[in-house]
């Protein structure tokens, strides 16, 4: 049967005819703004993957004054790049490594404040940019690698008790086994030609600046207040980080017996009367640390007996020992911690911040042979005892601990190197043309 448009339609639907082939082509091109160009085991590299990498390094570039280079020249480079990244990020998801969000908050905290802003003003910039959700993609992914990368790489890196002793004794070893020391420096500067009393009256100026110093005042402070204004004008350099052996002669061996935030002077030289305060120090070998000997008995709520009875049976135990009952004796029979239980409760020496802070608390107001209260942790409840306390000299466990991290660090990027080229040879990858 004939039907008949209603009037009006037939040019509508004309319009419509003409346009819906335009239409189709418009969402094929749309589709094709992005594609598969690399099949990497269960996952795939994207066209728009490769051009927001390439986009960076032009971006980079610019930013540093730096000639733009071919990207011809450099696109199998990227792509092989992303291919590695997409098998790292598989395999970290099959260990499953991941980074929740507050995490990458922190880290953003920390970007925004090396920016000078603050976490609200730092996003609002990024996503004013446009760039926050991917900005957060690229932290988590590149926190996961690293992740990924010193856990797998670290595993395969061995360090001989040979070459540690072949590092400790080498000259580069002995150099980078050095203390670095952070100074603070003023100086009450001496005049060409002035009168000994005037220099008289310097001196007893800068001791006046370090009896300040030494009843507590801040050293910066002082020092802006003295060069904004004091009796007599005042100088600073900033010495920065430095190895004892680079320190000026004058004051060097002063520093080496330092502790920090000690002061020292005034040294006097040609140019006037220096001032100095160990602000930090890091490295070296000298490494004495307290220690505690303890043994403790531990309790843990469970399904037989809740806390409040955890609790009332520890006080019992604890009853039981002040009365002459053997320590070690009961907390075999019936300490919840397997790694203790047999040594009686033994936990050995431990290094002064190795123990739970609710323990270093307590541990730090009990005497020698002290009992100590019921104390809480994430654990259960602990009754602990102090066996004795020490001051231990760990230098050479500290040398050696910091050779085979500078072995292992030196090492690291080879391996890395070894271990992508594997995972990329047992991977299969087809590039899509």
């Amino acid at each position: 049967m004939n039907r008949t448009l209603p009037a009006g339609m037939a040019p509508m639907l004309a319009l419509l005819l003409a346009v819906l082939p335009l239409a189709q082509a418009a969402a094929q091109e749309r589709q094709m703004l992005d594609r598969i160009v690399a099949i990497v085991d269960t996952g795939v590299v994207l066209q728009s993957e490769v051009d927001s990498r390439l986009a960076d390094i032009i971006t980079n570039a610019r930013r540093n004054n730096q000639p733009e280079p071919d990207l011809e020249a450099i696109y199998d480079d990227v792509l092989e790049a992303l291919v590695l990244e997409n098998l790292q990020m598989q395999i970290a998801e099959r260990i499953n490594i991941r980074f929740d969000d507050d995490t990458i908050n922190r880290i953003l905290g920390s970007m925004a404040a090396n920016s000078n802003m603050s976490f609200e003003e730092y996003v609002t910039t990024l996503e004013q940019a446009g760039v926050y959700l991917q900005t957060r993609e690229q932290v988590r992914q590149q926190m996961t690698l690293q992740e990924l990368q010193r856990g797998l790489v670290n595993q395969r890196i061995r360090i001989t008790d040979q070459e540690i002793e072949n590092f400790i004794n080498s000259e580069m070893g002995q150099e980078l086994m050095q203390a670095d020391y952070l100074l603070n420096h003023m100086l009450v500067p001496f005049e060409a030609g002035e009168e000994e009393t005037v220099r008289q009256r310097k001196m007893r100026y800068a001791g006046d600046l370090i009896a300040r110093l030494e009843a507590s005042e801040n050293f910066a402070e002082l020092r802006a207040q003295a060069m904004q204004g004091g009796e007599f004008p005042v100088t600073a350099t900033d010495f920065g980080w430095r190895k004892l052996d680079q320190i000026p002669g004058l004051f060097a061996e002063s520093v080496e017996g330092m502790s920090v935030g000690g002061v020292e002077g005034p040294f006097e030289a040609a140019n006037g009367l220096h001032i100095i305060e160990l602000t930090d120090q890091r490295g070296g070998t000298s490494q004495l640390v307290r220690q505690t000997h303890l043994r403790h008995i531990m309790l843990s709520p469970n399904e037989i007996r809740d806390e409040e009875q955890s609790l009332a049976e520890i006080r019992r135990l604890r009853q039981r020992i002040l009365d002459g009952e053997d320590f070690a004796v009961i907390a075999r029979q019936n300490s919840d911690d397997a790694a203790s239980v047999v040594a009686g409760g033994d936990l050995d020496w431990i290094n002064e911040g190795g123990m739970p802070q609710s323990w270093e608390v307590a541990v730090n107001e009990m005497e020698e042979g002290e009992l100590s209260e019921p104390i809480r942790t994430e654990t259960g409840w602990h009754l602990i005892e102090v066996l004795g306390r020490r001051l231990s000299d760990l230098s050479q466990d500290f040398i050696r601990a910091e050779a085979e991290n500078l072995l292992r660090d030196r090492k690291f990027d080879l391996e890395l190197q070894n271990w992508l080229i594997e995972i990329r040879e047992e991977a299969f990858v087809e590039f899509v043309e």
